[in-house]
């Protein structure tokens, strides 16, 4: 009994010895790989003066007089659902953002989407006004719309912000229509001073 206690006692401290012994070879090991790796370099700078140089590249596929602002863009707007005037009227927005708010009788596809173009708008030198919630990907999917070979391309760069902030409705499935009070990015429902949620049950959404 006394000598298969020993050999216990042995077995055990050989085991925790070689296991201290392998992962002190582990923890070596990865302190070299982290000595030896390339410090990660910060491109920041370079990589947001070449986006600006392609925003101003993509701006100029439009003339002055394709560049709508607000007003200009109401005018138009009506024009299309009085029946006066043939165009495309393109929320370039996500899903979620488009079926939230959106401009009533306006068309939609994804930014992200702007490949389904020909599939969808199959004359070249149809008249295409397209919008975000500012500017910034308006211009970047006209920019393409070019390239595709689209001819009369127009940007609304005062995007669906210029439209809340001149007063125009908005609408969705659930309320009609309906006028934007104050308008924020992400709006939050929290308290100012607890910073914690005003309301106090919520069931899942999908956005």
């Amino acid at each position: 009994m006394k000598k298969l206690f020993i050999f216990a006692f042995v077995m055990v401290f050989t085991l925790t010895a070689a296991g201290c012994a392998v992962g002190n070879r582990f923890a070596v090991a990865e302190s070299l790989a982290v000595a030896e790796s390339p410090a990660v370099s910060d491109d920041s700078k370079m990589l947001k003066a070449n986006e600006k140089k392609a925003w101003e590249k993509a701006t100029k596929v439009f003339p002055a007089e394709r560049q709508l602002n607000v007003q200009q863009f109401k005018e138009l707007y009506d024009k299309v659902m009085a029946g006066q005037e043939d165009a495309y009227l393109i929320d370039l927005r996500t899903h979620p953002e488009f079926y939230a708010a959106h401009i009533a009788g306006t068309d939609h596809i994804h930014a992200g989407h702007m490949y389904t173009f020909p599939k969808k708008i199959k004359n070249k030198d149809a008249k295409i006004v397209v919008w975000c919630r500012t500017h910034k990907r308006g211009a970047y999917v006209g920019e393409r719309l070019a390239q595709y070979g689209y001819t009369n391309v127009w940007w609304y760069k005062d995007g669906i912000v210029g439209w809340i902030e001149a007063g125009y409705p908005l609408c969705n499935q659930f309320m009609g229509l309906f006028k934007v009070t104050e308008y924020h990015k992400y709006f939050m429902e929290i308290d100012k001073e607890t910073k914690k949620p005003l309301y106090r049950i919520r069931e899942f959404h999908p956005y």
